[in-house]
């Protein structure tokens, strides 16, 4: 069995000190911010959108720190610098997933709201009457 780099320990410790709490603090901003939305989706039962909310926080939750843990893998690391780059890569990695989760739920969201505030719109007018075409307008006034 080869043996571990001293600084492999380090880069887990520090991997895992900065992804937990960031994931945490992200789930608590997106739920807070996104329960505005879910309200106004579920206008009528608050209870529900509470509930949607809870269990997309749970998703978050399971879906990024799964992530986060297929990310902790790392190859040998022989010195301190490329113990802080293997640990710069790996959070960036999570880091620019986290960003394109939060637009894929931001464009959900967007597209749920959208589509109650189009069934709370009138049904269309039925036209009135007929515009003519343009060539017979101009043929007429001849």
């Amino acid at each position: 069995m080869p043996t571990e780099t001293p600084y492999l320990i380090y880069v887990y410790m520090a991997y895992a000190a900065v992804c937990v709490p960031l994931i945490i603090w992200l789930a608590r901003t997106l739920s807070r911010s996104g329960a505005v939305f879910l309200v106004d989706v579920f206008e009528d039962n608050r209870d529900l959108a509470a509930a949607v909310n809870h269990l997309l926080v749970v998703g978050f939750y399971l879906l990024n720190f799964g992530y986060a843990c297929m990310l902790l893998r790392a190859g040998s690391v022989g010195s301190a610098t490329e113990g802080v780059e293997t640990l710069a890569f790996k959070l960036g990695v999570l880091l620019f997933s986290l960003g394109g989760m939060h637009f894929v739920n931001m464009y959900v969201l967007h597209r749920i709201r959208r589509r109650a505030q189009l069934k709370q719109l009138p049904p269309p007018v039925v036209p009135q009457m007929r515009l003519a075409p343009r060539e017979h307008v101009a043929a007429t006034a001849q």
